[in-house]
């Protein structure tokens, strides 16, 4: 028994298959967003009242630069698989969805990429000025 009208049975029409790729990867990214969003979170209230210095010296750390990275990796790119479905879903006209797909991904790998050059800058900015070689 086939759940497929007739027409699509001639036609060979069916599932593609080809959605369930980003699915899995939307809900691995939101699973490695929980741990990392909740380390983030008590991070930030450690660091609530701290000066300057400390918090570039926090991040300079590379166990710390390392995770808000890895934050920064995943947060983007469950963005973009997110936006991604609600434009398909949502925007009918094919040029606009297409370019709007577009766009939408250049403007998240560009900001990801500046977000995360930042953290690789106040990383070695730390470093410096942990050695002295900074002032």
């Amino acid at each position: 028994m086939s759940l497929r009208s007739p027409l699509g049975r001639v036609r060979g029409l069916g599932s593609a298959k080809e959605g369930v790729q980003y699915w899995w990867a939307q809900r691995v990214t939101a699973l490695a967003l929980l741990p990392l969003v909740l380390w983030f979170m008590v991070s930030l209230l450690s660091l609530q009242h701290a000066e300057y210095a400390a918090v570039v010296d926090w991040i300079g750390r590379p166990f710390n630069s390392a995770l808000l990275i890895l934050l920064l990796i995943s947060l983007f790119y469950h963005a973009i698989l997110g936006l991604q479905v609600v434009i398909e879903d949502y925007v009918h006209t094919e040029a606009v969805k297409m370019s709007a797909l577009i766009i939408m991904r250049f403007v998240l790998i560009l900001l990801a990429v500046i977000a995360i050059i930042s953290v690789v800058r106040i990383a070695f900015k730390a470093v410096l000025l942990s050695t002295g070689a900074g002032d």
